[in-house]
């Protein structure tokens, strides 16, 4: 059932945000716009070095913060003046009871958690203290209360929230569901984030079988122009682009996609150590392998396991392509290149050829325990 229809103008505004990207600029344009700010820590500070007129949270609550900054907002008068229904006779009562001051919209991001479990030797002290407990508090509360409350939780939405409150006055009924659809997406990752990392951390012994819950959170990556064929919608989602990084050509599209991950998926099979290897990919199904003492070596061995089908494909190598391997490969028409470098002279040449795309991947980034799942009508297998 959608939220109630009637647009809620914004008098109070409560603001604690760790990433303050378009933050002075928003609180700015709310002043303006005659709402009373509320912020806490880092927040209120950099909203007083902006010149701006800001009350603590702890003037809100009459509690000091405490615990080294653990507990904020963690309190009934933020929890109340998020929660509380402006149309119902009890909680009337209790406003006026309690002498809560009613909080129309919060702007909130959270401690930058999946940021910080992605540094390379980060503690686990340091990965604790980077999970927040009152940001998402707040923001399940406003997004529950969304009959009456917005709130915002990406500061790409900031500027049509204010477009809307000059234009309109307020926030209507569709803006806020839309917001607070968002907010709980938002949450919902933030934990799915937290429990892969503890997992991985926890020095337990291995559950038996495969696990009874099976949470995703994955963030968009990119929206790609289409899907397999020219009529679907398509997205990615995660960090593929950490580990298959462009270096030259065209975005990928979803079919490129799917054979690049074909193509990773052998490859890494292969120890650039031992012997180089090449493979030779095309409807996500390999044409041709080889290996051999040098890239272009392997190259041929690959290319004369079926010459007729490399055409348009994609070329994978498990050492950096040499110019001898980009001169071989130069000779035909190929979609994608894929390696874990390029040497500069082989870069060279291969850029020659604007529609064709490089990639450079990472095999320390790759974590080959990651599940494999295929979706399925209603669900997925694992």
């Amino acid at each position: 059932m959608p939220p109630q229809a009637s647009r809620r103008s914004v008098r109070r505004a409560l603001l604690s945000v760790s990433d303050k990207t378009g933050l002075v600029d928003l609180a700015c344009s709310l002043a303006d716009l005659g709402v009373e700010l509320v912020a806490s820590g880092g927040t209120a500070k950099a909203l007083r070095e902006a010149g701006l007129s800001v009350v603590d949270v702890a003037q809100l609550t009459g509690s000091p913060e405490m615990l080294g900054g653990r507990v904020k907002t963690l309190h009934p008068r933020v929890h109340g003046g998020l929660l509380a229904r402006r149309d119902h006779p009890g909680d009337r009562t209790d406003i006026e009871t309690h002498e809560l001051r009613l909080i129309d919209l919060v702007v909130v991001n959270l401690y930058p958690f999946e940021a910080t479990v992605a540094r390379p030797g980060v503690s686990r002290e340091d990965a604790i203290e980077n999970i927040d407990i009152g940001g998402p508090s707040m923001i399940r509360s406003a997004a529950k209360n969304q009959d009456h409350v917005a709130v915002l939780v990406d500061p790409a939405d900031y500027a049509a929230v204010l477009e809307e409150l000059r234009k309109d006055g307020g926030l209507d009924a569709a803006t806020r569901q839309r917001l607070a659809l968002k907010a709980f997406a938002r949450t919902a990752a933030y934990d799915a984030a937290i429990h892969r990392y503890l997992e991985a951390e926890a020095d337990l012994p291995p559950a038996p079988g495969l696990p009874a819950r099976l949470s995703v959170g994955l963030t968009r990556a990119a929206a790609l122009r289409y899907g397999e064929n020219p009529h679907q919608g398509a997205a990615l989602y995660g960090r593929f682009f950490e580990i298959a990084e462009s270096l030259h050509g065209k975005d990928l599209s979803f079919n490129n996609l799917v054979d690049v991950q074909a193509a990773l998926a052998l490859i890494l099979d292969f120890d650039p150590e031992d012997e180089a290897a090449v493979a030779i990919l095309k409807h996500n199904t390999p044409c041709g392998v080889g290996s051999g003492r040098t890239p272009v070596e392997a190259w041929r061995r690959a290319f004369a396991s079926d010459p007729e089908s490399p055409f348009g494909g994609i070329v994978v190598s498990s050492r950096p392509f040499d110019l001898a391997l980009a001169e071989a490969v130069d000779e035909i028409f190929t979609e994608v290149l894929l390696a874990p470098g390029f040497d500069a002279d082989a870069l060279e040449l291969l850029r020659k050829k604007k529609n064709r795309r490089l990639l450079r991947f990472h095999r320390d980034r790759v974590d080959r325990a990651e599940p494999d799942l295929r979706h399925v009508f209603g669900g997925v297998l694992l």
